[in-house]
């Protein structure tokens, strides 16, 4: 039930029955546009390849450049970057844009939504607008410059300057300021774009320009500016407050708001222009993350209404929610709380960071995103966040999280480096971060602002000034970090302004005495792989309140790097340590560090390139799962949050390369797609290893008793205790597959829903003393009935580092399509590790894979689009 709580105006018209409106017209101005280079003497006008588009892809379309994805093409293209292009097309005047005696405040509007990014426009030989922001959509009124005969042409010409070069010049406009930055170079600090086009350590330098979003001509008298709504769920989930705000530009003087769910109207108000209305919802339907709830969502409508007619309209989908951020003191441990609780349910945020989905923006298509997150929510995924070197992503993006029920963590778009703030580059901030908030504050999935990505822990690494305790804002304007001003001023202040109920926080990683401090806020924890490259097996020591960044690398699939080589299967360079391939990794030293965590864990060899990706896909795969599932152990219930999220850095590529993505370019899943996603089901088992050493006095060297011990448990992300589980342990001899252990060693236990609980510590069941090292030891979480033992969670853990273990070659590893066709069935004689199912028919796609296969069980894959022709192969460690 909806009922009107209150209305409240801010103004209204006080002679609304003199005027006479039509409706707003919105006429997409996306036809005949052409592009050249500018300077250039043989330069001549060509059509662009498509609208929203940019340099490179319209240069694409006519084959006058190489793709810069395919080998070392990247280099060729870099000319791009330093040149200003010109684009211009015609359209014709609408007789609406005609003023007459009975449309005297009628009027003409160009919209831009993204102009990428020093763009001069001029309209009819008049320049009605100078831009110098990717990020901020502009409007320009047109009225007096558009021709006002019914079909008479117009001509408007934008005309964009390099952004790498007006960044050189800025950075030595300003001398005084400490310019440094990680990644690209620091000309990236002065201009508000992309960061990301000047490079990074996982995408190429592509320094694009071109109008990347819609631009379209608005002819009206009267238009809504705005429609958002503020929600207030009370602690109860009984009742919903929606204040619903319209705002209105003209002199229009009545609004209509309806709001809907599932096509069905269940509210309607009018309101007058400039005015607000707060509807009381009883028993609402509650927008919940994937698998705790629905994704309803509302939508809420504003109509001008004059002389019986529409005269414009705005809609947005909303869900209702109670989303906070809880922060509180934990028991036995030092710190806060850093976890999500939305609708009363704490939320443990395993997920991933996203980058742009693509170096050429404007060609993600809607159903690209889409298929983006639904892998992430397929995945068994909760929070995506976008990170502050891309952009504010399109609507489509949040719009797919909204549906799916995948929270967002949302970065203001600034990364790796100490930022200016001279006056107009602050305003310029400003104004960015209030249309964007605007744009994004109606996502449901949306939970979180953050200021900044990884600027404080810049500051901190090059030692600037940084008084945490020094409140006085105006002050740090004149250190050497005046950023700080942006992330603890303008934004905050920005998003309490237009967006009160959402949270916002100072940066990622931020929080404690530094960003570095475990107990409060969030880290990003790269001491594996970066700084001191600690063993992934000892992620727990690693642990954080919430870690929104961490990351191995892994080789792309074959197919991938085949359709990168510029002669694909045949290429000369289709080896692991070739130049071409090299250059598709562009992390600093990643041939030592992916080398290093090799040759820590596994027997290897670089050829043939098909067992060398596979071996670097099942390092990441084992070293993200066991972060994971080491974190996931620190969640241990009411008071003992001491790790609330896991993001793997990342889900996805801007390109086909060698990164730390976990799905490649082509939405391609990498191993630890799959090992990731069976540690973030609903129920898991896991289980530690490590060896004791206990010396009998404090002298011998030579009277040390050892033992190995495993701890084992379970956890239960569901809302329900799952009751009458049993514990089963088993344990195999790696070397002859012979069966060596079984035990229940728990029955009937009962497992506390949205935690995790501690179930068994016991020695490596070896058969004799010494043979821990050759013994594999699985964990099963079963219930029995009479009928059959049903298997709710099951991990297998093998003695480490995998290098040292004598293998057993299976002859009887079979992979089988089930009679129904829905599965891979895997099974062998002996313990297999990494058993990974492969298939070249791409319309295949597995549920899961990497599995450890053991003896005396079948492993039951999903898959979908294999029929009986299909050929499976299958591949595992030690396999050559």
């Amino acid at each position: 039930m909806i009922i009107p709580a209150s209305i409240s105006s801010q103004s209204s018209n006080p002679n609304p029955a003199t005027i006479t409106m039509e409706p707003r017209i919105v006429i997409p101005i996306d036809k005949n546009w052409e592009f050249k280079e500018v300077g250039k003497e043989d330069s001549t006008y060509l059509p662009v390849g498509q609208f929203p588009t940019n340099v490179h892809l319209d240069l694409l379309s006519h084959k006058l450049i190489p793709d810069p994805y395919i080998g070392k093409n990247e280099l060729d293209v870099q000319w791009i970057g330093e040149t200003a292009w010109v684009y211009k097309t015609t359209f014709t005047s609408p007789a609406a844009a005609s003023k007459s005696s009975n449309a005297s405040s009628r009027k003409a509007v160009l919209a831009f939504d993204g102009l990428d990014t020093f763009a001069t426009v001029v309209l009819n030989g008049k320049t009605i607008l100078e831009t110098e922001n990717m990020f901020t959509p502009e409007r320009t009124d047109v009225t007096d410059v558009l021709k006002k005969g019914d079909g008479e042409q117009n001509e408007l010409v934008i005309t964009f300057d390099s952004a790498y070069l007006r960044g050189w010049k800025l950075v030595e406009k300003y001398p005084d300021h400490k310019w440094g930055c990680w990644n690209g170079d620091s000309s990236r600090l002065a201009v508000r774009k992309s960061q990301y086009h000047w490079g990074w350590d996982w995408g190429p330098a592509l320094l694009t320009c071109g109008p990347w979003r819609p631009v379209n001509l608005e002819i009206y008298e009267s238009r809504i500016t705005d429609l958002w709504c503020d929600v207030d769920i009370e602690k109860s989930l009984k009742t919903a407050n929606v204040t619903v705000h319209a705002t209105i530009e003209g002199e229009a003087s009545k609004v209509r708001l309806d709001i809907s769910l599932d096509g069905k109207l269940v509210a309607s108000q009018h309101i007058d222009a400039h005015s607000s209305a707060t509807f009381r919802i009883s028993d609402p339907k509650l927008w919940y993350p994937i698998r705790y709830g629905n994704q309803p969502l509302y939508t809420v409508k504003a109509t001008i209404e004059q002389d019986g007619k529409d005269i414009d309209s705005v809609s947005k989908k909303i869900g209702l929610r109670r989303a906070e951020l809880v922060q509180r003191p934990l028991k036995e441990q030092p710190g806060t709380s850093f976890f999500f609780e939305v609708n009363g349910i704490p939320i443990f945020c395993g997920g991933s960071d996203w980058i742009p989905a693509d170096n050429f923006i404007p060609r993600i298509s809607k159903e690209r995103y889409y298929d983006w997150v639904k892998l992430v929510a397929d995945g068994n995924q909760f929070m995506i966040r976008v990170w502050g070197g891309g952009i504010y992503e399109e609507q489509a993006f949040y719009d797919a999280c909204d549906e799916l029920g995948i929270l967002v963590w949302q970065d203001f778009m600034f990364g790796c480096g100490n930022y200016p703030a001279w006056p107009e580059l602050l305003a310029s901030i400003k104004r960015e971060a209030e249309e964007n908030i605007k744009l994004l504050r109606h996502h449901p999935s949306i939970v979180i602002f953050a200021g900044n990505n990884e600027d404080y822990q810049y500051a901190e690494s090059v030692n600037l000034t940084w008084d945490q305790d020094n409140q006085d804002a105006e002050s740090w304007l004149k250190t050497d970090f005046p950023a700080r001003y942006i992330y603890e001023k303008i934004l905050p202040d920005a998003c309490k302004e237009l967006c009160p109920s959402v949270y916002y926080h100072p940066g990622s990683p931020w929080g404690g005495v530094d960003t570095h401090d475990p107990t409060v806020g969030d880290i990003h924890q790269w001491n594996v792989w970066h700084g001191t490259q600690e063993k992934y097996q000892n992620f727990d020591k690693l642990v954080g309140r919430f870690v929104s960044e961490f990351g191995m690398e892994a080789f792309p699939s074959t197919k991938t790097i085949d359709a990168f080589l510029p002669l694909g299967k045949a290429d000369p360079e289709r080896y692991a340590q070739s130049s071409t391939i090299d250059f598709h990794n562009k992390a600093d030293g990643h041939e030592r560090r992916i080398a290093l965590y090799l040759v820590e864990n596994m027997r290897y060899a670089p050829d043939p390139l098909e067992q060398f990706v596979y071996c670097t896909q099942l390092m990441q795969a084992e070293c993200l799962a066991s972060a994971y599932r080491l974190w996931k152990r620190q969640w241990k219930g009411p008071g003992r949050e001491y790790c609330a999220g896991a993001l793997v850095w990342q889900i996805n590529d801007c390109w086909p390369v060698t990164s730390w993505a976990i799905c490649d370019y082509y939405l391609r899943p990498k191993h630890a797609y799959f090992t990731v996603k069976r540690e973030m089901a609903p129920l898991s088992v896991g289980m530690t290893r490590r060896e004791h050493r206990r010396p009998r006095d404090k002298y011998t060297r030579v009277h040390i008793d050892v033992s190995t011990r495993i701890e084992i448990w379970a956890s239960n992300l569901g809302l329900e205790p799952i009751e009458g589980a049993d514990l089963v342990v088993r344990a195999w001899d790696v070397e002859t597959g012979e069966r060596t252990f079984e035990e229940r060693r728990g029955e009937a236990l009962t497992l506390p829903p949205n935690q995790s609980t501690e179930l068994a510590a016991l020695d490596v069941p070896a058969r004799h003393k010494g043979d821990e090292a050759r013994t594999v030891v699985a964990a099963y979480l079963v219930k029995s009935d009479e009928e059959q033992e049903q298997q709710l969670a099951r991990y297998v853990n093998w003695p480490e580092p995998l290098k040292y273990l004598h293998l057993a070659k299976p002859q009887k590893l079979s992979a089988q399509l089930s009679a129904d066709g829905e599965f891979v069935e895997v099974s062998a004689e002996v313990p297999v590790k990494g058993v990974a199912v492969e298939t070249e028919d791409e319309g295949v796609k597995f549920g899961d894979n990497l599995v450890d296969v053991v003896p005396g069980e079948t492993v039951r894959i999903p898959v979908s689009g294999a029929g009986e022709g299909t050929l499976f192969t299958v591949r595992y460690l030690g396999m050559v």
